[in-house]
């Protein structure tokens, strides 16, 4: 597997939204137009059959938020306490705490939209292929990249193809410490831990009238106390085992081969890690050469959520 790279992600925190306008800028979305990355009429072959079954979005725009089961997640104040004296033992892509394979029958395909003024794009082509081959996704999205597509945050949240997940407030690597990854610098305490996390995830919720159940750091580096933190706060921290497309950097045809891949056992239990917020990279491309042929040969995929119970 190529190793990960941040490709379009920007490199630093600076001049970034507050928690305020993220929150305006979901209040609004059923003003927003949604048709910039709607599926695009044509003479495609007829879909194939749903490899997943889905719900049924009520509707687009803002959802209430549906009660929740699951204990309220702890305060600020209670992470810090709790973790403030922990030291991290493991840092990388695959460290204690967080899942990088299921055990489902399914692959899975999950894209990132990381923001930022190099990440804010939305790649057309790729949602139009994986809705006419009805292949569902995760689809892992920033608080910046909501800011500034609110109204196709909405749109891809209504979906019942798709499954949004939490991608952090800043985008930044998970540390207590202030570790970096391919030059962005990590969070840099517990405190920090908990803001990267919180400070996208009632914005997510808005969107889907329930709150994210799965979380991936910037660049998809944790240290094993920023992954138990985000494990007490609720969500599932997830990384990967096939780099689909290296940060949105691989030309078509390397994208192509590392997604296809997962031809063998059939793509059981994988998670594929590519972007949809790069269109003038190879993504697109590499998957509508890749996936035709992974479902002839019966590889069949699922949402996160689809293949890790409650």
């Amino acid at each position: 597997m190529g190793e990960f790279q941040p490709g379009g992600h920007s490199s630093g925190p600076s001049g970034l939204p507050g928690r305020r306008s993220l929150l305006a800028a979901a209040a609004g979305l059923a003003m927003t137009g949604l048709a910039a990355c709607a599926q695009q009429p044509g003479t495609a072959p007829a879909p194939r059959p749903a490899t997943v079954s889905t719900p049924v979005a009520e509707e687009v725009g803002q959802h209430p938020v549906v009660p929740e089961t699951r204990p309220a997640p702890p305060s600020r104040s209670q992470v810090v306490a709790e973790f403030s004296g922990r030291k991290p033992v493991e840092w990388g892509l695959a460290v204690a705490g967080v899942v990088s394979k299921t055990a489902s029958t399914h692959a899975v395909l999950t894209f990132d939209a990381c923001g930022g003024p190099q990440g804010s794009d939305c790649d057309q082509r790729l949602l139009k292929t994986l809705r006419k081959l009805n292949v569902p996704a995760t689809l892992f999205v920033n608080g910046r990249w909501i800011n500034a597509n609110p109204g196709l945050a909405a749109e891809l949240a209504a979906d019942p193809l798709f499954e949004l997940g939490n991608h952090g407030y800043r985008h930044q690597p998970l540390s207590v410490n202030g570790r970096s990854a391919y030059g962005i610098p990590g969070t840099a305490n517990a405190g920090e831990v908990y803001d990267e996390i919180m400070g996208n995830q009632e914005v997510v919720e808005r969107l889907c009238g329930k709150a994210p159940r799965f979380f991936r750091s910037g660049t998809a580096y944790y240290d094993d106390v920023a992954a138990a933190i985000t494990n007490a706060l609720g969500l599932v921290p997830v990384s990967f085992t096939v780099n689909g497309d290296g940060g949105a950097t691989f030309p078509a045809p390397t994208v192509a081969a590392e997604v296809g891949k997962i031809a063998g056992g059939h793509g059981a239990g994988q998670i594929v890690i590519s972007h949809f917020n790069q269109p003038a990279g190879g993504t697109a491309e590499g998957y509508a050469r890749a996936l035709p042929g992974l479902l002839d040969r019966g590889v069949t995929f699922a949402r996160l959520g689809d293949t890790l119970p409650l």
